[in-house]
């Protein structure tokens, strides 16, 4: 008996004894054979998919423990779904990174009350391409430039209230250009089948990178005329094509179109829950920064057809801060231009 209890003894403080190991546990020993996931707001086949799953690929390698990650398709409610998802159910341990649209923040500034998480909660990894946005048209049009948008009308693509009916609502409003939006689109693929035959004459939003990853052709043989671009700073290859907040009369009009530009920098963006644990954080951040200066990921990068100018996760943090924190006067105004959030994914 007292041989017995000197064994259960010894087992307990054993056991207490590795307690503090358990929860000192690496992240490498955290990460070794695990299977992550990785949420996609949006179908397969566009870019914040493409950019996401290539990724999911190439993380672990750089990534103690090495673990794969798995993509996973939520669409829904412009990526809401996802987001919401990932916030409010998706574990909070570092198991699960996703991807959602760019412009959430935005969004939350605005005060969209269909948007139910807080933007600046989710923990940012890193952004693979900082990629300004076009207004777009088919090189047949008799538009050719802003200054001809202003007196001839012609009819944009748009998908709903995302930034393809966002951007010519402002454009309408702020500029004078004379842009009719026709809304209901699927997606992207929807509005370039809609070009070719005529439907429209261009399209309200694309990236110019998913133009030359997915139409490489059209911007080859010039078929696109490129308006304007949106962003805080000019494509190094758009050099003469004009700056949407550059366009502005006014202060006042620039600091809205800045708004609604500032999230491009977002991009197609790679976070994870609230309250995963600081080291893991850093794991994932460190590996995310090694992947994108890594020749091997650029290269294969390149055989997607992707282009990388990434963003570090740090630096989303505060990009995102800074939009939410946008004075309301500004906010309420692009509000009222576009006709709020709630009235455009209707």
């Amino acid at each position: 008996m007292a041989g017995r209890n000197l064994r259960t003894g010894a087992l307990t403080l054993a056991l207490i004894g590795s307690a503090p190991a358990l929860a000192q546990q690496s992240v490498e020993d955290f990460y070794r054979g695990k299977k992550l996931d990785m949420i996609i707001g949006y179908s397969a086949g566009g870019t914040y998919d493409l950019y996401a799953r290539l990724v999911a690929r190439q993380l672990p390698n750089y990534l103690p423990g090495a673990p794969t990650i798995v993509p996973r398709n939520m669409p829904g409610g412009g990526s809401r779904t996802a987001v919401t998802w990932l916030v409010t159910a998706g574990p909070r341990d570092g198991t699960v990174l996703s991807t959602a649209d760019q412009s959430l923040s935005v969004e939350q500034a605005m005060g969209d009350k269909q948007l139910k998480i807080d933007t600046r909660e989710l923990i940012y990894i890193g952004n693979p391409m900082a990629d300004n946005n076009t207004t777009a048209i088919w090189a047949t049009s008799p538009v050719k430039n802003i200054d001809d948008a202003k007196r001839i009308e012609i009819p944009l693509g748009a998908t709903g209230g995302s930034t393809s009916s966002q951007y010519p609502k402002a454009m309408n409003a702020l500029l004078g250009t004379k842009f009719r939006i026709i809304l209901g689109y699927p997606g992207g693929n929807d509005i370039n089948l809609a070009m070719e035959r005529g439907e429209v004459a261009g399209r309200g939003s694309n990236s110019w990178n998913a133009w030359k990853s997915t139409r490489p052709e059209w911007v080859r043989e010039k078929k696109l005329n490129v308006l304007v671009q949106i962003g805080l700073k000019k494509a190094p290859d758009l050099q003469d094509v004009p700056l949407l907040m550059d366009l502005a009369k006014n202060e006042s009009d620039r600091a809205v179109l800045k708004l609604l530009s500032a999230s491009t920098t977002i991009g197609r963006p790679v976070f994870t829950t609230p309250g995963v644990p600081d080291d893991r954080v850093k794991a994932l951040r460190s590996a995310f920064d090694l992947m994108v200066r890594d020749s091997a990921f650029l290269d294969q990068a390149k055989k997607e057809n992707l282009e990388i100018d990434p963003v570090s996760g740090e630096e989303l943090q505060r990009i995102v801060a800074e939009i939410v924190a946008t004075p309301k006067p500004i906010a309420d105004r692009l509000t009222e231009i576009i006709g709020g959030i709630e009235q455009n994914i209707k």
